[in-house]
């Protein structure tokens, strides 16, 4: 049957069913799941993918998991050429060929019907620990694949139906917890059981061909629908870069950089220029940043219609090899999640100059992997504890960011474990979870506030690491609006504060003892348009919610709050104060200045760093863009004093800022979100 056969009703309601199939399987699995990362955290992706490695069909998934499985998918299909048959099951992780990171297992089903391959559900799961150096596999020291645990190329653990006994005996024997393992993996592979089940029936009911023919018109359909889109945008460049946190002490941050380029109804995302692979856990294979990108273009040019492969056809993503976004072995990828967001960040800044009414602050951009690991003394036996905070989404030009969830490319994920789980599974305590006040990115919209979850070791001892970005440059905001506050991770021992790692929130198995309190203090998304332009009434019902303090609420909005209410006069001097204060500078572009790593540089007159907080050299900056997300930049040497009223830039800032020379911009610092003196 040729596509152009299937009835429009027959079209729908094939779409709609082989939906409901993935809707089952994630049902199933969480249902019968044994670890709380699975059936707690949703941590967990399900997919139907077509005998070409084509993502079909899927639901509220974590797009993250999902659109790796196609190189997943034809890796399968290349390596066992010829040998797939029905009752077959495979796993996969390899990062090196369209995996995640280590702990993220897919296991792919190939469904036969009248011995013909109809479709493959794939579930692709995080596996609580796969072996490695620490408990729970990811860390923020791990420098090569091995550190990460066990490494999975394509492999065929079960044959006609019948399990591979020695090779899975081998890979749990690897892994901590084994239980735990292997009840996830039956879990997982009742599910796929599930999915074959309803698979028969379908094609039972409408005949192979029919869906078959449904589906490739699904695709062809999703495909034209995306073109459209992207032939409604202007032709042309548009470019910005993002920085992660330095992967290691005295190491410089590492770039993200990305380039639309618009030419008719499709689009090419170059990535060039981007850093090269760090040593450390910051790195991924090719499939994570390329997600990335699509998780943003089909966000903010088709966010109302099913998502399959064809949203996929017109757009290129480029990824040059041997950096960090796709590293060679044995680059460890234990903080693939770390990179795909950064991909994220760095297109979400471009496409805010393409589509400038799509423009948004920065989301926490971070999975905040947080392991604690240790004995329980209530049985003797070891628990394995994991974490992953969620923070603050951006603002919008509509509306403020929201607090302490997941975004947009996370899916349906949980935003943090529920309380009773944990101390029900663990040797914890959780003494606080709150919304973390003054986290938000200020503007008049401001971004979303971070979280605040306290918990106390009650075991005699316990292992923490901890795998996170965005604690030392933290998510931007746009048109104006500021910065959220950076993660933030320490360990609170007889009433000192800790910091467990000399590297902002990279740590590997640092020791705790029995009444350690570790803190997770989750970033807030960035803000859009100025914060003086914000209604003082809403500055107010934040503070009167605990969410902000009086303090940020004037330092940040002028906004005096006393006694409860808006102190309106008082409010009216302090933001003529504010504005007043502002430091503007003009642009002068210059040949691009030498600096490590090709970090973002700019260059100002001593004079000029003493009016901004004062500065110094090696300082973080934010140069706002007249229309769009600011230029982050590092300090370098004094420029001369005739050009104390000027900021100097190398010539490729002009992609980003699109600003002339000589044109005006505002420098904020990045310690305190000061412009200037308070």
């Amino acid at each position: 049957m040729n596509a152009g056969d299937v009835d429009a009703i027959t079209l729908e309601l094939l779409q709609e069913t082989l939906v409901s199939v993935v809707r089952e399987m994630r049902a199933n699995l969480v249902a019968t799941a044994y670890s709380s990362i699975i059936h707690e955290a949703h941590d967990f992706s399900c997919v139907l993918v077509d005998g070409e490695g084509q993502i079909v069909a899927q639901a509220e998934d974590n797009p993250s998991h999902i659109f790796p499985v196609p190189w997943s998918v034809r890796e399968m299909l290349t390596h066992f050429e010829g040998d797939i048959h029905p009752g077959d099951v495979f796993l996969h992780n390899d990062p090196y060929t369209g995996g995640t990171h280590l702990n993220d297992i897919a296991m792919i089903f190939p469904v036969f019907v009248e011995d013909k391959l109809a479709l493959f559900p794939v579930v692709r799961a995080h596996w609580g620990d796969v072996g490695g150096t620490t408990p729970g596999s990811i860390s923020g020291k791990s420098t090569e694949i091995f550190h990460d645990g066990i490494r999975i190329p394509i492999l065929k653990v079960a044959s006609r139906g019948e399990l591979v006994r020695g090779v899975l005996d081998l890979m749990f024997a690897n892994m901590r917890v084994p239980r735990e393992r292997r009840g996830d993996f039956m879990s997982t592979w009742g599910t796929c059981k599930v999915a074959e089940r309803r698979i028969r029936e379908i094609a039972s009911k409408y005949g192979l061909a029919t869906v078959r023919a449904a589906t490739g018109r699904l695709l062809d359909r999703a495909e034209r629908r995306m073109r459209a889109r992207i032939a409604a945008l202007p032709d042309g460049e548009y470019a910005y870069e993002h920085y992660l946190d330095p992967p290691a002490s005295g190491a410089d941050p590492v770039k993200a950089c990305a380039t639309i380029k618009v030419h008719g109804d499709s689009l090419t995302v170059d990535l060039a220029g981007s850093s090269a692979q760090v040593f450390g856990p910051g790195n991924s294979g090719p499939a994570n940043a390329a997600t990335g990108v699509f998780i943003v273009l089909k966000t903010f040019l088709d966010p109302g219609q099913p998502i399959n492969h064809g949203n996929f056809r017109p757009i290129d993503v480029r990824i040059p090899e041997g950096s960090f976004l796709n590293a060679r072995y044995p680059a460890s990828c234990a903080g693939s999640s770390e990179v795909r967001n950064a991909a994220i960040s760095a297109v979400l800044g471009a496409m805010g100059q393409l589509a400038p009414e799509t423009m948004a602050g920065d989301i926490k951009g971070t999975s905040n992997h947080t392991y604690i690991a240790g004995d329980d003394p209530r049985d003797d036996e070891p628990y394995l504890f994991y974490e992953y905070p969620a923070g603050g989404t951006g603002a919008t030009a509509h509306a403020d960011g929201n607090s302490a969830v997941r975004n947009f490319a996370e899916g349906d994920f949980g935003s943090i474990q529920p309380a009773e789980a944990v101390e029900h599974t663990c040797a914890l305590l959780v003494e606080r979870c709150e919304i973390r006040a003054d986290s938000c990115g200020a503007g008049r919209y401001r971004g979303g506030f971070g979280l605040r979850r306290d918990l106390r070791v009650l075991s005699e001892t316990g292992l923490l690491s901890i795998a996170s970005d965005k604690n030392v440059v933290p998510p931007f905001g746009v048109m104006g609006g500021g910065a959220g506050a950076p993660n933030e991770f320490r360990v609170i021992r007889d009433g000192r504060e800790i910091a467990p790692s000399e590297t902002p929130g990279k740590v590997a198995g640092f020791p705790l003892r029995r009444g350690d309190v570790v803190s997770l203090r989750s970033s807030g998304g960035g803000g859009w348009g100025d914060p003086l332009d914000r209604d003082p009434d809403e500055v107010l019902a934040d503070v009167r919610d605990g969410y902000l303090t009086r303090g940020m609420a004037k330092r940040d909005y002028g906004v005096v709050v006393d006694s409860g209410r808006v102190d309106g006069p008082a409010t009216a001097a302090a933001r003529d104060a504010l504005r007043r204060g502002r430091q503007e500078f003009r642009v002068r572009y210059e040949d691009e200045p030498a600096g490590s790593a090709g970090l973002r540089r700019c260059r100002l007159a001593d004079s000029a760093m003493a009016r901004l907080s004062p500065l110094a050299p090696g300082d973080l900056v934010e140069i706002l863009s007249p229309a769009g997300a600011c230029l982050r930049a590092w300090v370098d040497g004094p420029a001369a004093e005739a050009d104390a009223g000027s900021v100097g830039l190398g010539r490729s800032a002009h992609r980003i800022l699109r600003a002339g020379e000589g044109s005006p911009v505002r420098i904020r610092t990045l310690a305190d979100g000061a412009e200037g003196p308070e």
